[in-house]
C-alpha cells in the first residue's frame, strides 16, 4: 500500500494498559512516534509495512527494538492497537487477531496465547490466554459447547453457557476459556487484555448479575440490529462500540495514567447520550466516577458545534459547588480549546443569580450569607422570641424549600402551598404561625443588610420568569398580528430573547427549587433545552425537588451510567454498603438506585482502623499518610477527610508534627500536589485522589448526635438527615482511586459494617466485612 500525506492515528481502548507496562524510554518514544506518523506514515524512518499473513495489520518503527502494531481502518484512518518488542512481532505473527465483534460490530484486537504459555510471557505482553489454541490459519469457529470447556458447577459461567456468552457479545475465540473459569484469579488473568466488551460482560456476570440484566445494561445499548459485515473495518470504526481516542487526542494522557482513560475514550453508552436529540429536558444519572461530568462536557461541545457562530455565549454550563466551576472550565478548554470556551458561559449557579440581581439593580448593597449562617440567624431569633415550638433547622428548610422554592409571596399562598416530602404535617394555625416567623426573619435580615443565597436565587428566578412571560407574549402577538402591530409601549419587548440556546447542569442533585425555576426561565421550552447530570446518592445539601413540578419534564428522557472509571471494584463495593438499605429519589417523585453500578478496575480492599482515643486516632492518621508518602512520594496524591472543621485543624497539626506538609481544601480545590490535602467531608465533592483517609467516622459524629432526637418527633426528616449523612460519607469514600482507609476512635459510626466493633486497636488485625484489616506496616 502506498501512503502519503497526513493520517489520523487513534488509540484502541485497552492498548494503553499494555503500553504502560513498557520501559519508560519506549513510552517516551511513542509520544514522538505518534506525531511523526500523523504527519506522514510513509516517512522512511517509520518503516511502515504490512505484516505477513495479515490484510490490515501493519507495523511501524518506534525504536530500534520496538514496533507499533497499527490497524488500517480505511482511507487515512489508523488505529494503534499495541507496541511490542520487535522480535516478538515477527516471531508471533500467527497469534495476532484483528476482528469485528458480530454482536456489537466493534473492532477488537487480540494476541492469542495458549494458557500453558501465559505465565512465561514478559509483563509487557498483552496476551490473552485461551483454553485451547486453534489451528494457525483457521477462522474463529462458533461451537455451541466446546468439548474442552467443562460445563460443570466449578465453572463460574456454567449457568450462562457458551451460547449465552455468545449472545452477550463475548469474543468468540475466548468463549472456551470463559467457560473454563473457576476462580476470580483465573477470570482476572483472562480479562486483563481481553476486549472491553468481553471484560465488562464477564465481570458483571461474576458480580452476580443475571443474563437478562447484563443483556439490558451492557450488551443491548451497543448491539448492532442488522447483520455485521466482519470485513468492513471502516464501518466498524464509526460504531459507538469501537472505543478509540479521538483523532486529535494526545496519547500521553491515556498512556500515563490508567484513570485518565475516561478522558480519552467515550464509552459507547456515553457517546450515544452525548449525540442524541431530545424532545425537551433530559437527565443522565449514575454513581461516582461513571463519567457524568465528561458526558456533560462533551454534550456542551456537541451543542455548540450545532449552533451558528454568534457574539454572545449561547450555552450555559453551571453547577452548584464553587470549586467545580474552575475544573469544568479547565476540562472544557482541554476538550475543545479557547474557541469552544468563548462560546460557553461557565458559572456557578449562585454567581449567575447574583449577576442577574445586580444587573436588575435589586438588593442594593446587601451582603450575602450562606445556609449555615442563615440557620444561625434563625436560631438566634427563636431564642430572642422564646419560641420553642419549632427548631431553626426545620424553619430554615421550610423557608428555603417551600416558600422561596415556590416563590410564595403571600400568607394565603403559603396556606395553599404543596409540601410534598417535607415530612411533618402542619395545620392551618401552624402555617399561620410559621408565616409570622418568616416575616419577622426577613425583616431581621433586611435590618442587618444581608440576604441569603436562596433569596438571591428566588429574586433572580422572578426577574427571569417575568422576562420569559414577556418574550412569550411578544411571540404570540407577532404570530397573530405581525411585528408592525405591536403597541408603542410594547416596543421595549421586541429586543428581548432568552439568555441561552441550551443549558447543561452538572451535579444537578445539589440545585434548589429556586435554581431550577431560574434555569427554566432562561431557555425556551424546545428540543435539547436542558441537559442535566447528577446522582441523588451524592446529595449532600437539603435540596429536594420535583423537576416536573418546576417545569423541567424529564420523564421518558432519563438514562443511567453504570460503569465506574475512577473507583476500584473493591472500594466501590464497600462504599455502596455505606449507603445502607435506604430508598433514594430520582428528583422527580420516583425512586432511584445504583443497580448495575460496577467497575473494571481492581485494587486493595477498603481498610478500617479503630483507635481507643482521639489522640491514638490522630497518631494512626499520621502513620498511614506517612506510609503512603514513603512508598509513592509526591505522586501519592493523598487526602484526609474529616467531619468537622476543628478536626481538620487537629489532623493538620498532627501531620505537621510528623514532618508532612498539608493544605486545606477551600472553596477552590488546592493545587499543591506535593502536600496532603485536608478538608471537611463537604469539600470533597467533585475531587479525586489516589489515596483517601476518612477520619472521625465515629458514632455521634457521623451522623451527628442531634439527628437521633428527630427519630420520633419527625420520622421523615430523621430519614432525610440520615440519608444526607450517608451520602456525605459515600461521596468522600468514592473520591479514592487506589486506596481507602476509614478511621475512628471509640464506637464506630452505625453506617460502617457492624462487626467493626470487634476491632479494638489500630495495632491489631483481622477481617471486617470481607475487607483486609492489617497493622500499619502491612498496609503499604
Amino acid at each position: 500500500m502506498s501512503v502519503h500525506g497526513k493520517a489520523t492515528l487513534r488509540l484502541l481502548d485497552k492498548a494503553d494498559k499494555q503500553i504502560r507496562a513498557l520501559p519508560r524510554p519506549v513510552k517516551g518514544a511513542i509520544y514522538d512516534f505518534q506525531y511523526r506518523f500523523r504527519e506522514n506514515p510513509a516517512t522512511p524512518g517509520l518503516q511502515f509495512k504490512r505484516l505477513q499473513g495479515h490484510d490490515l495489520l501493519y507495523s511501524a518503527r518506534v525504536t530500534s527494538d520496538y514496533r507499533a502494531l497499527i490497524l488500517h481502518a480505511g482511507d487515512n484512518d489508523y488505529i494503534l492497537v499495541g507496541v511490542r518488542a520487535r522480535q516478538d512481532v515477527y516471531d508471533n505473527l500467527d497469534r495476532f487477531r484483528t476482528q469485528i465483534n458480530e454482536v456489537t460490530g466493534a473492532i477488537e484486537f487480540l494476541e492469542i496465547v495458549p494458557s500453558t504459555e501465559i505465565d512465561a510471557q514478559p509483563p509487557e505482553t498483552a496476551a490473552v490466554p485461551v483454553a485451547a489454541p486453534e489451528p494457525e490459519s483457521a477462522p474463529p469457529s462458533r461451537p455451541t459447547a466446546p468439548a474442552n470447556a467443562p460445563d460443570t458447577p466449578q465453572s463460574m459461567f456454567a449457568h450462562i453457557g457458551a451460547e449465552g456468552l455468545r449472545e452477550l457479545g463475548v469474543t468468540e475465540v475466548l468463549i472456551p476459556s470463559a467457560m473454563a473459569v473457576d476462580s476470580e484469579e483465573t477470570l482476572l488473568r483472562l480479562i486483563k487484555y481481553a476486549p472491553s466488551m468481553t471484560e465488562e460482560v464477564l465481570l458483571a456476570l461474576a458480580d452476580g448479575k443475571g443474563f437478562d440484566e447484563v443483556l439490558e445494561q451492557i450488551t443491548r445499548p451497543v448491539a448492532v440490529p442488522e447483520p455485521v459485515d466482519t470485513s468492513d473495518f471502516g464501518a466498524a470504526l464509526r460504531r459507538p462500540a469501537t472505543r478509540v481516542s479521538t483523532e486529535d487526542t494526545d496519547l500521553q494522557d491515556a498512556i500515563e495514567d490508567p484513570f485518565n482513560r475516561w478522558k480519552v475514550f467515550l464509552h459507547p453508552a456515553q457517546r450515544k447520550l452525548v449525540r442524541r436529540s431530545y424532545k425537551g429536558p433530559a437527565r443522565v444519572s449514575g454513581g461516582p466516577g461513571t463519567g457524568k461530568t465528561i458526558v456533560a462536557l462533551h454534550r456542551v461541545k456537541y451543542l455548540v458545534e450545532q449552533l451558528p457562530p454568534a457574539k454572545r455565549k449561547q450555552v450555559l454550563l453551571t453547577t452548584f459547588t464553587t470549586n467545580l466551576v474552575a475544573d469544568l472550565r479547565k476540562r472544557l478548554l482541554e476538550l475543545g480549546g479557547q474557541e469552544l470556551v468563548d462560546r460557553v458561559d461557565i458559572v456557578n449557579i449562585d454567581k449567575l443569580a447574583s449577576r442577574i440581581v445586580t444587573e436588575a439593580a435589586l438588593g442594593g448593597r446587601r451582603r450575602r450569607i450562606n445556609d449555615l449562617q442563615a440557620t444561625d440567624e434563625w436560631r438566634d431569633m427563636l431564642v430572642e422570641l422564646g419560641e420553642t415550638s419549632w427548631d431553626a433547622e426545620f424553619l430554615s428548610a421550610e423557608w428555603n424549600q417551600v416558600i422561596l422554592g415556590q416563590g410564595i409571596a403571600t400568607r394565603s399562598g403559603y396556606f395553599r402551598a404543596r409540601r410534598a416530602g417535607r415530612g411533618q404535617r402542619i395545620s392551618r394555625a401552624q402555617r399561620a404561625r410559621i408565616w409570622e416567623l418568616v416575616e419577622r426573619f426577613t425583616m431581621r435580615l433586611n435590618e442587618k443588610g444581608v440576604w441569603t443565597y436562596r433569596q438571591v436565587a428566588e429574586t433572580a428566578a422572578r426577574v427571569k420568569a417575568e422576562q420569559a412571560a414577556k418574550i412569550e407574549e411578544n411571540r404570540r402577538r407577532e404570530e397573530e398580528h405581525g411585528a408592525v402591530f405591536l403597541h408603542r409601549q410594547e416596543q421595549s419587548w421586541a429586543g428581548l430573547r432568552y439568555d441561552y440556546e441550551h443549558i447543561v447542569v452538572d451535579e444537578a442533585q445539589d440545585l434548589s427549587p429556586a435554581h431550577w425555576t431560574l434555569l427554566r426561565a432562561m431557555v425556551a421550552e424546545r428540543d435539547d433545552d436542558i441537559f442535566l447530570v447528577g446522582d441523588t446518592h451524592q446529595r449532600i445539601y437539603d435540596n429536594h425537588v420535583s423537576l416536573s413540578s418546576l417545569g423541567v419534564n424529564i420523564r421518558g428522557r432519563s438514562s443511567r451510567l453504570t460503569l465506574s472509571y475512577r473507583t476500584t471494584r473493591q472500594i466501590l463495593g464497600s462504599a455502596m454498603r455505606l449507603l445502607g438499605d435506604e430508598s433514594w429519589d430520582d428528583m422527580d417523585d420516583q425512586s432511584d438506585d445504583l443497580a448495575g453500578y460496577r467497575s473494571v478496575l481492581t485494587g486493595p480492599p477498603l481498610r478500617f482502623l479503630a483507635a481507643a482515643t482521639p489522640e491514638e486516632e490522630l497518631d494512626t492518621v499520621a502513620e498511614v499518610v506517612s506510609g503512603w508518602h514513603r512508598r509513592y512520594g509526591d505522586e501519592a496524591a493523598v487526602a484526609v477527610a474529616a467531619p468537622t472543621k476543628s478536626m481538620v485543624g487537629e489532623v493538620q497539626r498532627r501531620l505537621l508534627a510528623a514532618g508532612l506538609r498539608s493544605v486545606t481544601i477551600g472553596s477552590d480545590a488546592a493545587e499543591d500536589s506535593g502536600s496532603v490535602h485536608v478538608g471537611t467531608l463537604h469539600r470533597f465533592k467533585g475531587l479525586e485522589y489516589r489515596h483517601v483517609l476518612i477520619a472521625g467516622a465515629a458514632d455521634g459524629i457521623i451522623p451527628r448526635a442531634a439527628v437521633t432526637r428527630l427519630r420520633d418527633a419527625d420520622p421523615l426528616r430523621y430519614r432525610r438527615e440520615l440519608q444526607k449523612a450517608r451520602s456525605l460519607l459515600f461521596v468522600a469514600a468514592t473520591r479514592a482511586r487506589d486506596a481507602l482507609v476509614i478511621a475512628w476512635s471509640g464506637t464506630p459510626s452505625p453506617f460502617l459494617p457492624q462487626d467493626t466493633e470487634s476491632v479494638s486497636s489500630a495495632q491489631g488485625g483481622g477481617t471486617i466485612d470481607g475487607a483486609l484489616f492489617a497493622p500499619d506496616n502491612a498496609m503499604f
